[in-house]
């Protein structure tokens, strides 16, 4: 065989897999299409760091638009830290990873939860993967989780702007918009604007910010202390022309509810807490309707 022969066989198989790999990444997106057809709001929760309460935030919001009615489903895709089964209660139940088809759990007739936490056998494993495995497991979660018609999709996104919040939007495809989750502490605005420059760069609306933490309330004689500071959050939403949703206290009975698996917007009904989070839950989902509406 002359060189030369062999050399075009080398390029007509090269050719060959590369219309074969171009061929599957696409019919991998129509299917991902077509799973996320049938739900009509899907929200991204996002924190320009870690340890605002953004998980807290997610699990809390899909379960109370679940209990007002709303078909909802609940995606952890924070691969490094799933806070979602601990914070609901399911941390014990495996999803099994070797299905085609992946059905979620139901936390109640109105709530469907998926996270990677739920395929790791031990809750103290850790998922050590760089970039590319990322995206490819956030990609086969939305194209395989058999979410149904929901109302909305709630999606607790890693802290940071890096490759799994991109690779979320990214794949989603219309994603109606997010959410952001700071303190009221300086360091955490700063990491937060970023988060709206993040946004911005995508082009995804910014629903508003929340300001967790804003205040602690004390059991004993229900006096408010501002331990981060507060307001935070508004000035920053103000200086960034993006709405501001509301604050969200410190509340003890709220951060034992979390640890035991209980939403505290289920099971702290009379807490502030619940009270302020209920205005913001009133605000996300009159947003979605006027986006709908124009």
């Amino acid at each position: 065989m002359s060189s030369e022969h062999h050399h075009n066989n080398t390029n007509g198989a090269s050719c060959g897999g590369a219309e074969t790999r171009r061929l599957q990444e696409l019919k991998e997106q129509l299917d991902l299409q077509e799973n996320l057809l049938g739900i009509g709001n899907k929200i991204v929760v996002l924190s320009g760091k870690g340890g605002v309460g953004k998980s807290s935030v997610a699990a809390n919001l899909a379960v109370a638009l679940s209990l007002q009615g709303k078909k909802t489903g609940l995606l952890d895709v924070d691969l490094h830290g799933p806070s979602i089964p601990t914070l609901l209660g399911i941390e014990s139940q495996i999803v099994p990873s070797n299905n085609t088809r992946i059905e979620p759990l139901a936390y109640n007739a109105n709530l469907k939860v998926m996270s990677v936490g739920l395929f790791l056998k031990n809750q103290d494993e850790a998922v050590i993967w760089r970039g590319p495995a990322k995206h490819g497991f956030i990609k086969q979660l939305l194209a395989s989780v058999e979410w149904g018609d929901l109302d909305y999709l709630i999606v607790d996104c890693p802290p940071g702007t890096g490759d799994e919040p991109l690779s979320v939007i990214q794949l989603l495809e219309g994603t109606t918009g997010a959410i952001i989750v700071t303190t009221p502490q300086d360091v955490a605005l700063t990491d937060v604007r970023k988060s709206v420059t993040f946004c911005r760069q995508l082009k995804l609306p910014v629903i508003g910010v929340i300001e967790n933490m804003s205040g602690f309330i004390c059991p004993h004689c229900g006096e408010g202390v501002d331990i981060f500071k507060s307001g935070g959050g508004r000035t920053m939403a103000d200086e960034m022309n993006v709405p501001f949703l509301g604050k969200i206290p410190l509340d003890p009975a709220m951060v034992t509810a979390g640890d035991e698996g209980k939403p505290f917007v289920e099971h702290q009904a009379a807490s502030l807490a619940t009270k302020s989070f209920g205005g913001i839950v009133t605000s996300v989902t009159a947003w979605c309707s006027q986006l709908h509406a124009s």
